[in-house]
């Protein structure tokens, strides 16, 4: 036992290495907790506070004398010590704007890590993405959004593979947050005004890295016992629950960072629910700046930025004019507009009494700078939205695309990242979103490359075995099938791997369009496939729970010969095993309707490729021999039509390309033309879609100029 080190002090460094989530990006952390008890580290959700609070001090500082985690301990804490105290980061070398007048970046949800479950999919994802990027880079930001203590729900499958949602209570104690205090070190409540009485939210603080992330939580003593219910669970309720959170998250946030002593340069409005910030900033700004409203409005415009996630009309909140005159009517008096002005903020047309409320328009109409979240998006939201400007032709709309990206550091396998540390620069990780130290992938020895991938791919699969016997043994299912289940799949099989939001139009069940086919494939000697599915469908999504249980019930018929699996509870854990194993990433939405979709880049850092329809990211990224297409990047005015054409489009690239590249070996087993591919997916993706390259785009053509810095065009990436 090291004699510099008293239990205390090591219990204490512990407890600082948990109460940042820094360490949810590093691995030789995240294996330190590991290290003190492996079985209760996964029974826990990988939550090393929870971990902790099973140790005593003495226990703890026995348990790292024999692991040998003295100098571990020591190393890592110092390295979190470093990290936030350096100065030496890539925004401190341009325009320094933001120092004192730092991004409010808003959003309803956040993906950091499974332990913490207040996101429901990719959007809280890219949101938890997006901040530790900031992080990394030294961007000056702060994070908004809401604690829900019952998070998104759990999934169960019953017998008859039909989803089944439970809320389970997340406890406070067990996660790295603490009351938010004021300057005068009081925790913070904000009282929000509707037409029938105040709301209230406490703040919390949880620190990712170098930022903060307030989370706004509703269950506070003075509210009514409904509203105490009201940031329970995320995109719970009906419209009145969705308005009175978004009204907690926009207006109470604002509040928040006023409380705090924040004074924002930059509001960063993640998706249109955050929308109502930009009234109440309005109402600060007529308060006690003496502004005009129209003064107001421009001034809030201008460090306004909008970010638009959604190409779906009917994925836009929309809300009627009493709800809006409910919970907006105390901020409107405050301002001094009429009703009518108020809802003609929220409408196309201002005056039109049949147009409801929506947040998108307020968001469009409140920011000067907007963007989609890829290049094809950009052009569906120009369309969608360009009766804004009747005035402008569609080039000219004024909504601009970055493309989304992901943390590398949060989605990279360890092995991966250490066949990069062997191979690319030293300090490549420091400039992971450039193009250079990426194209070292060429120089790895095939061999090297493709060892690496077995080694994720076993890995995938042992987890995929775990999770689907300890299903069967929940079901009361017979011995018989949970062994089954220990023994699925096959390390030799090209696996395919399909993991997403089971909405309708990401069309998961595509391949059973043509089931003599689709078993053709699955069941072939020589060249047979394997599919690992995973997905929730929103509790209301009656066709999307459908689609589910129609895969979920392949296990049922013995002409699938076990050769589809499909894992419960979709969450950032089971993600990361999928991306970091799979072969081949499956995806084929209804062309425009994807976005961007990140979980195909994921797939690109750990050397899968990708097999999808030309939308989203992947319409811009594939240049032919970086991955696979499905069909030409055209839909027909018919969905079923599309839906026929892009079925045999799969088919006929599974057949004739994938498989075939896949099982072509040379005399050592290695499939040459398939490592070559995956060569050119990392050297030419991983860089570009990587929050590194995202958040710098944002920085530069966004945040530096809403905050006053030098103006440049929205990146067109």
């Amino acid at each position: 036992m090291s004699s510099e080190l008293t239990p205390d002090a090591l219990y204490d460094k512990c407890h600082a290495l948990a109460g940042n989530l820094w360490w949810t990006w590093h691995p030789e952390v995240i294996n330190l907790f590991r290290d003190l008890d492996p079985i209760r580290w996964r029974q826990l959700d990988h939550n090393p506070i929870a971990l902790l609070k099973e140790f005593t001090p003495e226990r703890l500082a026995s348990r790292a004398a024999e692991m040998v985690l003295y100098s571990r301990i020591n190393h890592a804490f110092r390295r979190l010590k470093e990290y936030l105290a350096s100065s030496n980061t890539w925004y401190a070398s341009q325009a320094g704007v933001l120092g004192s007048k730092p991004v409010a970046y808003f959003s309803a949800e956040f993906g950091i890590h499974e332990s913490l479950p207040i996101y429901s999919g990719g959007l809280g994802v890219l949101s938890g993405d997006h901040i530790k990027s900031a992080s990394g880079l030294g961007v000056p930001l702060v994070a908004i959004g809401l604690f829900y203590d019952q998070g998104y729900f759990k999934q169960q499958l019953d017998e008859n593979g039909f989803q089944v949602e439970e809320y389970m209570d997340t406890k406070v104690e067990n996660l790295p947050m603490k009351p938010a205090l004021s300057k005068e070190g009081k925790p913070i409540t904000v009282g929000i005004d509707t037409r029938n009485g105040r709301l209230l939210a406490k703040v919390w603080l949880m620190r990712v890295g170098r930022v903060d992330l307030y989370l706004l939580d509703c269950d506070v003593e003075g509210n009514s016992p409904q509203d105490r219910e009201l940031t329970s669970r995320l995109y719970g309720g009906d419209e009145r629950t969705r308005i009175r959170q978004e009204l907690v998250l926009g207006v109470g946030g604002v509040k928040a960072l006023k409380a705090l002593g924040i004074s924002p340069g930059v509001y960063h409005l993640n998706e249109g629910h955050s929308a109502f910030a930009t009234i109440e900033v309005i109402r600060e700004k007529m308060h006690e700046d003496g502004m005009s409203f129209d003064d107001a409005l421009r001034e809030t415009a201008q460090h306004s930025v909008f970010t638009t996630h959604t190409p779906v009309p009917a994925g836009h909140d929309r809300f009627d004019a009493a709800l809006i005159e409910e919970h907006l009517g105390p901020l409107r008096d405050a301002i001094g507009i009429s009703y009518e002005q108020l809802l003609g903020l929220g409408r196309v047309e201002p005056h039109n009494d049949a147009e409801s409320f929506c947040m998108t328009v307020l968001g469009l109409k409140l920011s000067r700078r907007a963007n989609a979240v890829s290049q094809l998006h950009g052009h569906v939201s120009r369309r969608m939205w360009a009766h804004l400007w009747p005035w402008r032709v569609e080039e000219e709309i004024p909504i601009g695309h970055i493309t989304n990206g992901v943390h590398v550091p949060s989605w990279l396998a360890h092995q991966m990242r250490q066949l990069y540390d062997r191979h690319f620069p030293s300090d490549w990780i420091h400039s992971m979103g450039e193009a250079d130290p990426w194209q070292k992938i060429h120089d790895v020895d095939p061999g090297e490359l493709w060892e690496t991938h077995v080694a994720l791919k076993n890995l995938l699969i042992e987890f995929v075995r775990r999770r689907v016997s300890r299903q069967a043994r929940r079901r009361g299912e017979p011995d018989e099938a949970v062994e089954t289940a220990r023994n699925l799949l096959d390390n030799g099989v090209l696996t395919i791997g399909f993991g997403r939001r089971f909405a309708t139009y990401k069309r998961a069940t595509l391949l059973m369009s043509d089931l003599d086919r689709l078993l053709e494939l699955l069941n072939n000697p020589a060249r047979p496939v394997q599919l690992i599915f995973a997905g929730k469908a929103h509790p209301k999504d009656e066709p999307g729970k459908k689609f589910i249980q129609a895969i979920a019930n392949a296990r049922h018929d013995p002409r699938f010969n076990n050769r589809i699996v499909f894992i419960e509870d979709y969450d950032i854990n089971v993600g990361r095993h999928m991306v970091q194993g799979v072969d081949v990433w499956l995806n084929n939405p209804r062309r425009p309707l994807e976005a961007s979709g990140t979980s195909g880049q994921k797939v690109v850092l750990n050397g899968g490729l990708n097999l999808s329809v030309l939308d989203g990211w992947w319409a811009e990224a594939y240049d032919g021999q970086n991955g696979f297409a499905i069909g030409k990047g055209t839909n027909h005015v018919s969905d079923e039509i599309t839906d026929a054409r892009d079925g045999e489009a799969l088919f006929d690239v599974l057949e004739n390309q994938v498989i075939s590249t896949y099982y072509q070996r040379d005399v050592d087993d290695l499939p040459r033309a398939w490592i070559k591919r995956m060569m050119n997916s990392i050297g030419s993706l991983a860089w570009r879609f990587s929050a590194h390259r995202m958040v710098m785009d944002y920085t530069r053509s966004c945040y530096v100029p809403a905050a006053g810095g030098l103006s440049c065009d929205m990146q067109m990436r």
